[in-house]
C-alpha cells in the first residue's frame, strides 16, 4: 500500500487530508511538526510528503530542505500547503513538487497526489 506522510500542526486539516487520502486507498501517516516528520521518515517509507508551511519547531521550508539534503529521502516529492507563505515556497521549485494555497480544493490535491505518488496500491496480478 502506498504511504503518504501528512505534516500539519492543525489537527482538523491533518485529519481531513488523512480521511480523503484513506478513502482513495492510501495509507496515511501523520506528524504535527517538521521534527516529528523526520522521525517518521526514519522508520516509514512514504511515497510523498504533504506539509504545511507554518508549524512549530520546524516549518515546512526547513523540513523540505532537510529532506532534500538527505540521500535517503531526496527523491520524495513534497507538496506544500500554505495559508500565506505560498509565494515563498514557489520560489523554491527544487524543494516542492507543487504548492496549494489554503483553502485548497481537496479533489485537485488528491489528483496531484495520484500523479506524484502513483495509485494507492498495485493492481492485483492476473
Amino acid at each position: 500500500m502506498t504511504t503518504i506522510l501528512v505534516v500539519d500542526d492543525e489537527f482538523l486539516v491533518s485529519d481531513l487530508l488523512a480521511s480523503a487520502l484513506e478513502d482513495q486507498g492510501y495509507h496515511v501517516t501523520q506528524a504535527h511538526h517538521g521534527r516529528k516528520a523526520l522521525a517518521v521518515l526514519a522508520r516509514e517509507k512514504p511515497a510523498l510528503i504533504i506539509t504545511d508551511f507554518m508549524m512549530p519547531l520546524m516549518n515546512g521550508l526547513e523540513l523540505a530542505q532537510a529532506v532534500k539534503e538527505d540521500t535517503r529521502w531526496r527523491h520524495l516529492p513534497i507538496i506544500l500547503l500554505s495559508g500565506a507563505q505560498g509565494s515563498i515556497a514557489r520560489g523554491h521549485p527544487h524543494l516542492f513538487a507543487d504548492v496549494f494555497d489554503k483553502p485548497f480544493p481537496i479533489r485537485a490535491l488528491v489528483a496531484r497526489v495520484r500523479e506524484l505518488a502513483g495509485p494507492p496500491a498495485e493492481e492485483p496480478a492476473e
